[in-house]
């Protein structure tokens, strides 16, 4: 898999990455007077206004909000537990502004706010969708020892699902292969990327997806980094490999055009939050120049 020389050079953020907020179990039986809440409407968040916005609210300010259904326990930074909490979709929050996309946030929250708001909306769409038992359809509890749902009649344990992708940076000489997907805006393109089929390893679906969607053959695959990746449970794993033969021929499918790009004629691009601009701006910056690259003339 990964050399040192590509982990080193590789200095992605991975701007979901809710790591530095520690689940600590069991969980409180109850949440503490100093906790921190973030409060949950659907797949978005409310901020209470103000420059800048904030996002969590403390034990006084969250008391006065109606409408609220469920809560969900986070983790704990500091000593202090912080929790999700779940409003009716009709809510409306005094003092608050409701934001409906989680991304449309990183210009707007740091970038641990933002991972905190991404982890409490994936977290509280778990507790929504895992109320009843997949095994036996009957009613499920909260498990207070770990992050999972149990089954009152059956003891089925649940836990969050964690869909694994890969997403691959290709080279060519001085170029990358770049692609569009029908659902992309005009003119923007990013690099490949799929989900990892069951019985696969990684490096098979990074060979599976390219040749797939666009047809070619690569080779010296090497990981790079990854990105928790909430939309909505993605963990997105971050490859370089080398074109090593074949004509580009897209699906017409999750792909409706491709190309090789050099430096000076790059298309519009991901936005600088993901992983796959990081990839891009990463071969952009020279830091690939590395002796394994293979060169295809």
């Amino acid at each position: 898999m990964a050399t040192g020389f590509f982990q080193q050079s590789f200095p992605h953020t991975a701007v979901f990455s809710s790591a530095f907020l520690e689940p600590l179990y069991p969980e409180p039986a109850e949440p503490p007077e100093n906790a921190e809440w973030v409060i949950v409407r659907e797949n978005g968040v409310y901020l209470q206004s103000g420059e800048p916005p904030v996002l969590l609210y403390t034990h006084d300010k969250k008391e006065a909000i109606p409408d609220v259904l469920h809560r969900q326990y986070l983790g704990h930074q500091n000593g202090v537990a912080w929790y999700a909490m779940e409003v009716a979709a009709d809510t409306a929050v005094p003092g608050s502004v409701f934001y409906p996309d989680i991304r449309g946030l990183h210009a707007i929250l740091p970038d641990n706010e933002l991972a905190v708001a991404a982890l409490a909306v994936r977290i509280i769409a778990f507790d929504r969708t895992t109320r009843f038992c997949g095994l036996c359809g009957s009613e499920t509890r909260q498990s207070k020892e770990e992050r999972a749902k149990v089954c009152a009649a059956c003891g089925q344990v649940t836990y969050p699902r964690m869909s694994p992708a890969i997403i691959v940076l290709i080279r060519k000489d001085d170029q990358i292969l770049l692609a569009r997907s029908p659902r992309f805006p005009p003119k923007f393109h990013s690099v490949i990327a799929g989900f990892v089929a069951p019985g696969e390893t990684l490096e098979e679906a990074v060979r599976r997806e390219v040749r797939e969607e666009v047809g070619i053959e690569i080779a010296n695959i090497r990981y790079l980094g990854s990105e928790p990746w909430p939309f909505p449970d993605s963990l997105m794993i971050g490859f370089v490999a080398d074109y090593a033969g074949g004509e580009i021929v897209i699906d017409n499918n999750e792909i409706v055009s491709a190309g090789w790009f050099d430096r000076a004629s790059l298309p519009e691009l991901p936005r600088k939050m993901s992983i796959a601009r990081a990839l891009i701006d990463w071969w952009l910056a020279g830091e690939n120049e590395d002796s394994g690259q293979q060169k295809n003339r």
